[in-house]
């Protein structure tokens, strides 16, 4: 093939999901669909995904040029780094001193075998999400993609069944996509539904509004975070204790799937 052929047919090529309006179509249908298989294995993660892909709508577009406006979001998305590169790099994860945000990620996935990788593995499975596009839309919501797990360590909820719907929620508040809001939503009817007297609700409501109150998390510098105490991360980010979710029993936050 000549150059210019090579050329022309580059021009030609389908653009990635993400850059086309088209993508920005919301998917109902697809999404309750996807919601009700999560409901019924809350370890399907592939179906987060779906719902995600079905109702983002503008939220991605709209979080990159959110990122773009501020100095430090700005300077962020000009390297364009991969997230899930430093957290696959088990030499950089193990420099973290105990007590620090990076030590506290290192000991949250460890015990429970999750992995950058295993996440966007997951994530691949929708077949048309176009993950790995050269995109700076498909790298934002690779960003968005890879630090739910550091989320999970910040805003101090677990993996248990009502800690994925309050990081869900909160993960709503700052980031405004509508799959968050269905998975959240979805996920406090089915603890609302064991009527046992423990504030599941205000669980979630809690961690909506936290998510509300705190620094804009898409912006964050994580490389340098991961060196502060996680203490100190959390005041700086104004992240508050999730305090209803955590005076819970612990064997009751995976109630629902019991119930279901």
């Amino acid at each position: 093939m000549s150059t210019a052929a090579q050329v022309l047919d580059a021009t030609s090529a389908r653009p990635p999901l993400g850059a086309r309006d088209a993508s920005f179509r919301l998917q109902p249908l697809r999404a309750f669909r996807a919601v009700r298989r999560l409901i019924a294995d809350k370890e399907d993660t592939a179906q987060v995904f779906e719902v995600m892909r079905a109702l983002s709508g503008r939220a991605i577009p709209n979080g990159y040029a959110r990122l773009l406006k501020t100095p430090q979001g700005g300077a962020i998305a000009y390297r364009r780094e991969e997230f899930a590169d430093w957290l696959s790099d088990e030499a950089w994860l193990a420099q973290f001193q105990p007590g620090t945000v990076g030590a506290a990620y290192r000991d949250f996935i460890a015990p429970r075998g999750l992995t950058a990788e295993g996440l966007a593995d997951e994530s691949r499975k929708v077949a048309d999400a176009d993950m790995d596009a050269a995109h700076p839309l498909l790298w934002y919501a690779r960003r968005l993609r890879d630090v739910h797990d550091v989320w999970h360590v910040l805003t101090g909820y677990g993996t248990d069944a009502l800690g994925e719907v309050c990081v869900v929620a909160f993960s709503y508040a700052q980031t405004r996509s509508l799959g968050f809001a269905l998975i959240a939503m979805a996920g406090a009817r089915e603890f609302r539904r064991l009527k046992d007297g423990q504030p599941y609700g205000k669980a979630v409501r809690e961690a909506w509004k936290a998510g509300r109150k705190a620094a804009w998390l898409p912006e964050v510098d994580y490389p340098a975070l991961f060196a502060m105490p996680l203490d100190e991360a959390r005041r700086a980010l104004g992240i508050t204790p999730p305090a209803t979710y955590q005076a819970i029993p612990q064997d009751l936050r995976e109630h629902y799937q019991r119930a279901a």
